[in-house]
């Protein structure tokens, strides 16, 4: 049963909500923001590798991240490696792997996870996925795993859960992307939402039934060139077919359509760490509520401020409630907390100000 069990890990984005410390040569994924030695790929990496046998995880990511992929997990083979020439959002990415597993073990059944999510509960993550797996063994479902809110969250997508049960896992009745604040706080007062951690089980042939169903875009273009996979040419056919896949997430195309979507509500303690605000909230802080990830940082009458460096130079910050500091070896960012959301914006002025060596 174990040899059956597959893992994708979708690696490929470009990080731009922590820019300047995380920028699109050297995105959050290959960054170890938690001074544990290991970058949060790696971590991914380490927590599947306990329950999924090396040679069936799996990377999805883009070309240009190949070589740093290979340094950060050389228990891979270039065969689990798989590169895309272009972003196309999740649901390419996932049928992309999806085809490549096909032609290994046409019985698998599949975990798909981000490459940049906290877990801090590892042991009852792990008791979780492996009860989803058997639950997809036996069922034909698309599985997810929805998270307990703590807060009326808005930068996560929410989970409308179903009294109905089969085996004790709850049927999904409706997703929702990214609420406004007060929509959030309705979700978490009725108790019948949970946060959608972007976390997905099901067996190869529930997910290709999905595609075809409802992707057939996608699902037409790798059925063309699936007789490609596992030889000299298919990187030829990926650099040629995969950028008219529609860029679209798994969410829209296949999961808030579907009708056989099922969620098990978990307390792994997840964060997606999408955000300057969801890191400090997952790192340790100082009596003001302050944080910082390496080097030295003193704070002097200051509060709720997150400083990141990739630098040993001591960083003293005085008189300043709700910033961002953040640098790389060219760039120093200090932002209100509250502007977080520009600094994609920032990063663009800079961009068309300075040119790409900046970002």
């Amino acid at each position: 049963m174990k040899n059956n069990n597959y893992c994708i890990i979708m690696s490929g984005g470009i990080g731009n909500r922590f820019w300047p410390y995380s920028n699109e040569k050297m995105p959050k994924q290959f960054l170890d923001f938690f001074g544990t030695g290991r970058s949060l790929l790696q971590t991914t990496f380490d927590r599947f590798n306990k329950i999924i046998p090396p040679e069936n995880i799996f990377v999805v990511t883009h070309d240009g991240y190949a070589e740093i992929t290979k340094e950060q997990l050389p228990e891979l083979s270039d065969d689990q490696i798989l590169l895309e020439p272009i972003r196309r959002n999740t649901a390419p990415c996932i049928a992309y792997a999806t085809y490549r597993i096909q032609t290994i073990n046409p019985e698998a059944n599949i975990i798909v996870a981000p490459s940049d999510h906290l877990i801090l509960k590892s042991d009852q993550f792990i008791e979780d996925i492996e009860k989803g797996l058997e639950f997809v063994t036996k069922h034909d479902v698309l599985l997810t795993l929805g998270v307990k809110p703590t807060r009326p969250e808005t930068a996560y997508g929410y989970i409308q859960v179903c009294k109905d049960k089969v085996d004790g896992v709850h049927k999904v009745k409706t997703f929702t992307e990214k609420p406004n604040k007060e929509l959030a706080e309705a979700f978490v007062k009725s108790g019948e939402f949970v946060w959608n951690s972007g976390i997905f089980i099901w067996s190869l042939k529930s997910i290709m039934k999905a595609f075809r169903m409802h992707l057939p875009d996608i699902s037409n273009t790798f059925n063309e060139g699936a007789h490609l996979f596992n030889t000299a040419k298919e990187k030829e056919f990926i650099n040629t077919s995969f950028p008219f896949c529609p860029n679209i997430s798994i969410d829209y195309g296949i999961l808030e359509k579907a009708d056989n979507v099922f969620v098990i509500i978990s307390t792994f303690g997840w964060s997606d760490l999408d955000s300057w605000t969801s890191l400090q909230e997952a790192s340790p802080r100082d009596e003001n509520d302050n944080v910082h990830l390496r080097g030295e940082v003193i704070y002097i009458e200051s509060s709720n401020n997150v400083v990141a460096t990739n630098t040993k130079k001591l960083v003293l910050v005085q008189g300043l409630d709700d910033y961002i500091i953040a640098e790389s070896d060219k760039i120093l960012l200090i932002c209100k907390k509250e502007d977080e959301h520009r600094i994609k914006h920032f990063m663009n002025d800079v961009r068309f100000k300075l040119g790409e060596d900046f970002c």
